[in-house]
């Protein structure tokens, strides 16, 4: 069995766990996730845990074992304590700004780049250097800060772009002067 498909989900107080056909829905104190379910997992909800089996032992099963679990775990997590990423802008002149909805970047290109914030998410900037992004589900936080790294990625030369908060960027040497003619 997979371990981390065979441990137990404790459902903590104030979180809901309700399976409706192929998916499964958790309502909690932070707001509501619903998230289909692969097939061929079998789910078992008691009042204060949740199990996972499968039908088989093939490789796709398997994975899909600890897959159903991961999901639910985080979902579980999510309306309790919302998951959240910081980035950190970094270059002269580069800085981040929210209006309204959407998320204003000056990162070097001749115009600032406008980013909309997806719905169930909220993002704040310190500083103007240091964006958080903040919300119930982990994969639209996760998604979102990819998103908003892959327009300006840290460079190896100078270090300048978005990174992750405390991500090392591996700098690389200049081009060095000839030797000698």
């Amino acid at each position: 069995m997979s371990r981390i498909g065979r441990a137990v989900i404790a459902i903590p107080d104030g979180v809901t766990v309700t399976r409706a056909a192929d998916e499964i829905r958790v309502k909690g104190p932070k707001g509501q996730l619903t998230e289909r379910m692969p097939e061929g997992i079998e789910v078992e909800i008691n009042a204060s845990e949740v199990r996972f089996a499968r039908a088989d032992d093939r490789k796709e099963s398997r994975s899909r074992h600890g897959l159903a679990r991961a999901l639910v775990a985080n979902m579980v997590g999510g309306v309790v304590t919302p998951f959240f990423k910081e980035l950190e802008i970094q270059g002269v002149g580069y800085r981040a700004e929210v209006a309204g909805k959407t998320l204003k970047l000056t990162v070097g290109f001749s115009h600032p780049v406008e980013v909309p914030i997806p719905a169930g998410l909220t993002v704040s900037v310190d500083r103007n250097v240091i964006v958080r992004i903040e919300g119930i589900s982990r994969m639209e936080v996760g998604q979102f800060a990819a998103d908003v790294r892959s327009i300006r990625p840290p460079e190896p030369y100078k270090g300048k772009g978005i990174r992750y908060l405390g991500e090392r960027v591996r700098r690389k040497v200049g081009k060095a002067g000839t030797a000698g003619a």
